[in-house]
């Protein structure tokens, strides 16, 4: 049977973590009973070793996972019109819309915008991310809006993947945050890693654990109870914005895992995040490019309500 195959090196923050609970964080859209499954069926391996779900991890062991091909299957186009800001030869920019998930995984093989993708851009998209991902780059959350860029050749891929991990693309996000900040203008500093005890979720850690992170804060409008804010990323690590905001006492209005955890606005679903800004240097040309996502309709609605 053929497999694919995954391999990761753990760190120190994560000593002494179940590998089913690691692994069903550190492994996209997979849910912890089915990393399980696999577990079970010996497709886990640390240093070489078959191990069970409830093995202890300690730092620098080397997992791997085996996991069947066949179950992944075929990704099909699917017509779900898209909003785009921009599309040539070499990418396209795409503005997305909320309760979307980027690209499929276990369980989820549908109605993403990687199916919407397939039908728009047919075989048009570069293949370095597999055949669950095809032309993504990068990627923000299901219920987070705005702008996205999608490779459709492996040397854009390539070209835009290293502007990111030199972050030098611009990304500056609109976010509605609870409470009142002080402050015009902040910066937000602290490491961010695996959450020590929800494995699922990302957290502000200790310095010599997780990843630097900065996020520049400007405030644009004091709401009644809320804050309406620009974020930009000087870094761009998982939920960034969210862990961020909620370090500082000022989660994001709608964010039911790092906020509150019943909504106040009755009918929002997820955190209130709208990539705004994308710019980059265009993978071909070597020029600079920027691009604007317009407010979400329920963005604009949310901001006259709460106007002082």
């Amino acid at each position: 049977m053929n497999e694919e195959k995954l391999l990761f090196t753990v760190e120190a923050e994560d000593e002494d973590v179940r590998i089913d609970a690691w692994l069903a964080g550190n492994i996209d859209g997979m849910s912890r009973s089915y990393l399980q499954k696999i577990v079970k069926e010996g497709g886990v391996a640390v240093n070489g070793k078959i191990v069970k779900a409830n093995y202890k991890l300690r730092e620098n062991d080397e997992i791997r996972v085996s996991i069947p091909e066949n179950k992944e299957p075929d990704i099909e186009p699917e017509n779900i019109p898209l909003d785009i800001l921009y599309e040539d030869s070499s990418l396209l920019v795409v503005n997305k819309p909320k309760d979307m998930v980027v690209h499929p995984a276990a369980g989820h093989y549908s109605h993403t915008l990687v199916n919407a993708l397939l039908y728009h851009c047919h075989d048009e998209l570069s293949g370095i991310n597999g055949i669950l991902r095809p032309g993504i780059v990068h990627r923000i959350d299901k219920d987070t809006t705005g702008a996205l860029v999608v490779c459709k050749t492996d040397s854009a891929h390539r070209k835009l993947a290293e502007q990111l991990s030199v972050h030098s693309i611009t990304r500056r996000y609109r976010a509605i945050v609870h409470g009142n900040i002080a402050e015009d203008e902040l910066t937000i500093t602290g490491n961010i890693g695996r959450h020590p005890t929800d494995r699922k979720k990302m957290a502000v850690v200790p310095e010599d654990k997780g990843k630097p992170a900065v996020t520049h804060v400007k405030v644009l409008e004091r709401l009644r109870g809320y804050t309406y804010v620009e974020c930009s990323l000087e870094t761009g690590r998982t939920h960034q914005i969210r862990v961020h905001m909620t370090k500082i006492g000022h989660p994001l209005l709608g964010d039911e895992v790092y906020g509150t955890k019943k909504c106040p606005v009755k009918g929002l679903q997820g955190q209130t995040l709208h990539a705004r800004i994308l710019g980059f240097v265009h993978p071909e040309t070597g020029k600079y490019m920027e691009f604007e996502a317009p407010l979400p309709e329920y963005f604009q609605e949310l901001l006259r309500k709460l106007s002082v």
